[in-house]
């Protein structure tokens, strides 16, 4: 297993995460399985938003044994009332539900307190401004020892870039996958799963690269969820791309966003938890998303890199898809930012020793102008 710094929290996350929502449909004994598999196999990070006293009752008697070893995103404003899920900013209602959060997980506290579901950016600017007394609670709860480290859950990149930015959010539970990526910020879940037709241009959508350039620079994490796209990704019919991605797949993909620690997998049974697990011994040729987006018949990448390493191995010995990758986070920004340009010229080799061989260029699924975009990273970082 992999660990991954979760940005400024001083915590390491597994990259294969264990996102909790299905064990609603589980006995306690499956639960059990579950999360003994995933102690077995080095996972460590497990996001709990359900608020249903039997789901989280029967997770917090699974987790006791190896509880020291678990980071918990725990989350503040989902509530049960009346036999159902509720999502509220009520302190009426939020606080009695954390508390019972914590009690049926048998903790005292959780590493991460997410401001449960903001996907309205307007939402989000009135609880940072005061609103209903929320975010004076979940600070409450921080300088109490309750939550270590403030989160927030949205699956819209506009909320989560407000959240980045805010300075007081560390960890930012975000919906990554090829498919969300092509789609423009919303505060209508439904629309990520809508109608793919419309979708203009190819490659990410700006504000989603520009997010994650932003978690990058003020080192805020990112932890996924939805990495198959509610399942759509995993079958060739439901999939906006017109063909099939693995499990193993999916998550590479979001693994090579910037400012990614880990990948919460929605699993149902223990031989779905395998399938994400396999991704720790994959083979290139078994991580390889790139070739099949390449393929497919609609929406391909075409021009974008998508820092998928297909372009190795290079003559002049650059690591092309990281230079890449550090080159679009800097062009996010008027100036590049000092982290970037330190993580850029600590590579053992640069963009400037390129010597425009182009034997690259025949290799990359997505037609990037390889050569060239060298000598546009040498010109903006000057080496």
């Amino acid at each position: 297993m992999e660990y991954r710094r979760l940005g400024r929290t001083g915590l390491e996350a597994s990259v294969v995460g264990f996102g909790a929502e299905w064990i609603e449909k589980m006995d306690d004994d499956a639960v059990r399985a579950l999360v003994d598999r995933c102690v077995e196999a080095g996972v460590n990070i497990v996001d709990c938003w359900m608020s249903d006293p039997a789901v989280r009752s029967a997770l917090g008697a699974a987790l006791e044994p190896t509880r020291d070893r678990w980071i918990i995103q725990g989350h503040i404003g989902s509530t049960w009332q009346d036999g159902q899920y509720v999502r509220t900013r009520d302190l009426d209602a939020v606080r009695p539900a954390f508390e019972d959060l914590l009690a049926r997980l048998r903790t005292d506290h959780v590493e991460l307190g997410m401001i449960h579901f903001v996907d309205d950016p307007a939402e989000l600017r009135d609880l940072l401004e005061g609103a209903h007394g929320f975010m004076d609670y979940v600070r409450q709860l921080k300088a109490e020892g309750k939550i270590g480290h403030i989160g927030l859950s949205t699956h819209n990149p506009d909320v989560a870039s407000l959240a980045a930015a805010c300075g007081e959010v560390e960890v930012i539970l975000f919906s990554v996958n090829p498919a969300f990526d092509l789609m423009p910020p919303t505060p209508n879940l439904d629309d990520l799963f809508g109608d793919y037709e419309n979708v203009g241009g190819d490659g990410i959508e700006p504000a989603r690269a520009q997010l994650y350039a932003l978690c990058e620079r003020e080192d805020v994490a990112l932890t996924v969820m939805k990495g198959y796209a509610g399942g759509r990704l995993l079958t060739a019919d439901s999939s906006p791309f017109g063909v099939a991605l693995t499990p193993v797949q999916c998550l590479h993909y979001a693994l090579t966003r910037p400012a990614v620690a880990s990948v919460l997998a929605g699993v149902e049974s223990v031989a779905q938890l395998d399938e994400a697990l396999a991704y720790c011994d994959a083979t290139p040729e078994q991580l390889d998303y790139a070739s099949v987006l390449a393929g497919a018949p609609k929406h391909a990448y075409y021009g974008q890199c998508t820092y998928c390493g297909h372009c190795a191995p290079c003559a002049a010995g650059i690591n092309i898809a990281l230079t890449n990758k550090y080159a679009d986070l800097a062009l996010q920004h008027d100036e590049v930012p000092p982290t970037v340009r330190a993580h850029y010229e600590a590579m053992p080799v640069t963009a400037g020793a390129c010597i425009s061989c182009g034997q690259c260029e025949p290799r990359c699924p997505f037609g990037v102008p390889i050569v060239a975009r060298m000598g546009q990273t040498t010109a903006l970082f000057g080496c």
